[in-house]
Parts: C-alpha cells; structure tokens; sequence
C-alpha cells in the first residue's frame, strides 16, 4: 500500500471544509429573517434550548470576548428578541431569555432551516448519514481536547 500523502489530505479537508462552510452557511442563511445574522440566529437557538443564561455563558460556548456578546444582545435587546432580567441577589448578574417575538421569529426561522436541512439530508442512505456522525462527532472531541490544551 502507497504511503499516506497527508499534504494531499491536508488541502483536501482545508478545501472541503471551506466550501461545505460558506454553502452551507450561505443556504442557512436564505431561510433568515433579512434582519438577523447567522451569530443572532445561533444565539437565539442557544438561548432557546437554555431557557435562560448569562452573557458569559454566551462568551464561553461561542469561544469569544464579553464585549462581543454584549455588543450582539444590546443589537438583538432593540429588536425585541431577548430581554434581560437581573438576578435580584447580585445585580450585576443578567439572565437573558427570549421575548414572544423572539420565540416566534426562531421558531419560524428554525422551521425553515429544518425543511433545507431535511432536503439535504434525503440524499444519503441511513447508514452514510449515521457514519457522517458518528466521524462528525469524533472530529468535535478531537478539536475540543486540542482547545483544551492550549
């Protein structure tokens, strides 16, 4: 068996993972409401299925600064998407959580996404989609050790 050309695979995967990146995104992003971004869109979605969380929660699971997030939820607060409430106990905690029209417009973004997605994924067997998975899940594991130990 010939030796493995990791350069080869190297660009491959630099390759692949651009391209699937911004077609994917660029897809998503059509089922968007004109006024919201892909990072509104994913903050609304983390908040949803939270319920409830801080600013640095946001921070910590989309791996950026506080002022960003901040910056973003003042954008998102003028909209009428989220609404903050101060922990009575400390006040400089906030909880942000979605308003109706929050609720609504994720909803509805969300059911759009779902059906794209849904097209998408009719074109591969079970057994393709489980190993994508599966393979998916494994490369996620792999990159959060690497972050984990630099």
């Amino acid at each position: 068996m010939p030796p493995i050309d990791i350069k080869h695979l190297i660009d491959q995967y630099i390759e692949l993972s651009f391209s699937v990146n911004k077609s994917g995104e660029s897809l998503v992003r059509d089922q968007m409401n004109d006024d919201m971004t892909s990072d509104q869109h994913y903050t609304l979605r983390y908040i949803y299925q939270s319920k409830s969380c801080t600013p640095s929660d946001l921070a910590k699971k989309f791996q950026v600064k506080k002022s960003a997030i901040t910056a973003m939820i003042n954008r998102m607060w003028k909209k009428g998407w989220i609404q903050r409430t101060r922990d009575e106990k400390d006040r400089r905690v906030v909880y942000l959580t979605l308003t109706e029209e929050g609720k609504a417009l994720y909803m509805k973004t969300e059911e759009r996404i779902h059906h794209l997605v849904d097209s998408i994924l009719n074109n591969f067997e079970q057994e393709e989609l489980e190993q994508f998975l599966r393979t998916y899940q494994k490369l996620h594991r792999v990159l959060e050790d690497i972050n984990k130990h630099k």
